[in-house]
């Protein structure tokens, strides 16, 4: 999944005045904060424009390079459990809070934080499914999610979102059931690119593995 840049954040989720006037803004401003915060970390990690220079990164965050990822790790997932907490209330009080109450792309934020927490997911999906299922979320995120359980149920995913990577070796695929449908699938629930082309993007060269590849590398 590619994250969104924050200039793209803040020129996408601009919305008409009409549009706007059917929003709960309140709402869509918080959750639009919960996203920025959500993102922060991450894109310190995996984003190539703020984390090719860790010397001055570092000395931003007050840190030596040494422990500088570490430092990001922790703060990830201090802020991840905060976040968490208050989706969590928000859910509770609005359900899913999707397109028509929030506007798009700020109804992925509550899905972005949720992803981030795996123990999370298995109580959840049944929500992101009938929220994907009702044009409130993007079916792709819901796909995603599900791809993300089935794999750490130790099952095939269906549309060849998750890698994977044990004891430092190279990242994979996680093995995907009907791997000849997967663009298929992947065309239907969303996704504009080929799963080929998604793992080149995360750095992984695609190859058709099976539960049985798997259970015998090294753990």
């Amino acid at each position: 999944m590619k994250p969104f840049t924050y200039a793209a954040l803040l020129s996408t989720w601009a919305l008409p005045a009409a549009a706007q006037a059917k929003l709960n803004l309140r709402l869509k401003h918080e959750l639009d904060s919960i996203y920025e915060v959500d993102q922060r970390y991450r894109a310190m990690l995996f984003d190539p424009r703020i984390n090719r220079n860790p010397d001055s990164l570092a000395a931003a965050l007050g840190v030596t390079k040494a422990t500088l990822n570490a430092t990001i790790m922790d703060q990830m997932h201090r802020v991840d459990a905060t976040d968490l907490g208050r989706v969590q209330a928000i859910v509770k009080q609005y359900g899913y809070p999707g397109k028509s109450l929030v506007g798009a792309p700020t109804n992925e934020a509550v899905w972005s934080v949720i992803q981030h927490t795996p123990a999370t997911i298995p109580q959840n999906l049944p929500m992101m499914k009938a929220a994907a299922d009702q044009g409130e979320l993007p079916f792709f995120r819901y796909a995603t999610m599900l791809d993300r359980q089935l794999m750490n149920d130790g099952k095939e995913q269906l549309y060849g979102t998750q890698v994977r990577s044990y004891n430092g070796q190279p990242p994979f695929v996680w093995p995907i059931q009907g791997p000849a449908q997967v663009n298929q699938r992947r065309r239907q629930a969303g996704f504009k690119d080929t799963v080929e082309e998604n793992a080149a993007v995360l750095g992984v060269a695609y190859k058709m593995l099976t539960l049985g590849d798997v259970a015998k590398m090294p753990k």
